[in-house]
């Protein structure tokens, strides 16, 4: 009788408080009944066992989510800079100077590692945001063009500051080993930000329902 009635106690609990951790569900079980922890996480693990409730933890889901969320189309601008980044350091110290047409895409791509994707990443890594294409933090798409390219100029004076006073110096290997892992860590920090953001809205909406 006493299994009966914690069972609907902690029934009660989950159908109008929703929590969306078994710490909760303890957590509010025991302000409401009064039963030892002990007791409580034993019958709750048994209900689980049973599958009469459904209950997982928030970090454990994120990290669970994190490689499928890696394979989705949302994820699409993480992949693109990361290979924009790994093709302009490979073309700048792979392609030399006096190699006609190659050395036009080490230009190119020397030109967007130093005016676009270290301000890019940074900017995407402090505003985290559901698309670049929406507005996040009163800035719109155009705004953000200038933000990142404006913060690639700044992020490449503070590398070259910095290496004058290493004894690698402003040489050209430094310089884009630099850029390049700004660049790498930048953009990694702003992809688990925005699926840690978009996991814990989706939780959100689903505890709501």
């Amino acid at each position: 009788m006493e299994d009966k009635s914690l069972t609907q106690s902690i029934m009660k609990v989950i159908e109008d408080n929703k929590p969306r951790s078994v710490q909760q569900l303890v957590g509010m079980v025991m302000q409401k009944t009064g039963t030892p922890e002990n007791q409580i996480i034993d019958h709750v693990v048994r209900l689980q066992n049973q599958r009469k409730i459904l209950l997982y933890e928030p970090h454990a889901h994120i990290q669970k989510q994190l490689v499928i969320y890696l394979r989705t189309l949302e994820s699409y601008w993480y992949w693109t800079t990361v290979i924009q980044a790994v093709a302009a350091a490979l073309s700048v110290l792979a392609i030399p100077e006096n190699a006609y047409p190659l050395v036009y895409f080490r230009y190119s791509f020397g030109a967007i590692l130093i005016l676009w994707l270290p301000g890019y990443s940074f900017i995407r890594a402090v505003f985290p945001s559901e698309s670049s294409l929406k507005r996040d933090e009163g800035s719109d798409f155009i705004e953000r063009i200038a933000l990142s390219i404006g913060m690639s100029l700044a992020l490449t004076a503070v590398v070259g500051s910095l290496l004058n006073y290493t004894t690698w110096g402003i040489r050209l290997a430094p310089v884009v080993t630099s850029l390049f892992s700004l660049t790498i860590v930048f953009a990694t920090v702003a992809m688990l930000r925005e699926h840690k953001i978009k996991t814990e809205k989706m939780l959100e909406e689903k505890g709501e329902n």
